[in-house]
């Protein structure tokens, strides 16, 4: 276990210490979406409310993406290890825009589903969440150096762990054979809403 003691807030996102009556529920991202500068682009409000940890759960990739030239990833469970990540508060409109962007559906036929869990914050408070699960199929795979390091650096905007930070970076990865993201799915894809300079790659 990991002591979330360190952890800083996040200032520059508006707070929300609870779903409201519009129709808002907590979303958890451990990936990508951990970077605020996307789920900003995502979503037109979303609201963080802090660190949270799912627990006997691990990060895993499969599968691949040609955007980030590796494999994308998913949560499974695994008793005794954890995931760290982000809750955001969403109305319903951007938990719509949000499954466009994750490939998920209703039907299940998607690339995600929405997948309910419990994960504590960081007074060891229990909160009800959804996030983004695979429906895994095949052998793990490597993801890209470049994607694995733009989840890095969501989780280090955060104030996730560093204890969890290294071990994320620690993992094994491929760097990628061509610039990523590519150019022309950069509007539709996983590094939505940054410019070039922000690109995991250096450049667009």
């Amino acid at each position: 276990m990991i002591d979330g003691s360190t952890l800083i807030s996040i200032p520059q996102f508006q707070r929300a210490a609870a779903p409201d009556e519009n129709l808002r529920d907590w979303y958890f991202a451990y990936g990508s979406n951990m970077n605020l500068r996307q789920i900003g682009s995502r979503c037109s409000r979303p609201l963080a409310v802090g660190v949270a940890r799912l627990a006997d759960h691990r990060l895993s990739f499969y599968g691949h993406s040609e955007t980030g030239d590796g494999a994308i990833e998913t949560v499974e469970p695994s008793p005794g290890d954890e995931v760290w990540g982000v809750m955001f508060s969403l109305g319903r409109l951007d938990w719509e825009r949000l499954d466009d962007w994750q490939g998920a559906r209703m039907d299940g036929g998607g690339m995600y589903f929405h997948f309910p869990d419990m994960v504590s914050d960081l007074n060891g408070q229990a909160h009800n969440v959804r996030f983004y699960r695979m429906d895994v199929q095949g052998d793990p795979r490597n993801p890209s150096l470049e994607y694995l390091e733009y989840i890095a650096r969501g989780a280090k905007e955060n104030g996730l762990p560093p204890t969890y930070i290294e071990a994320l970076m620690k993992r094994r990865a491929d760097r990628a054979s061509y610039t990523v993201p590519l150019r022309a799915n950069t509007n539709l894809a996983k590094f939505a809403g940054i410019s070039c300079a922000e690109c995991p790659s250096g450049e667009a």
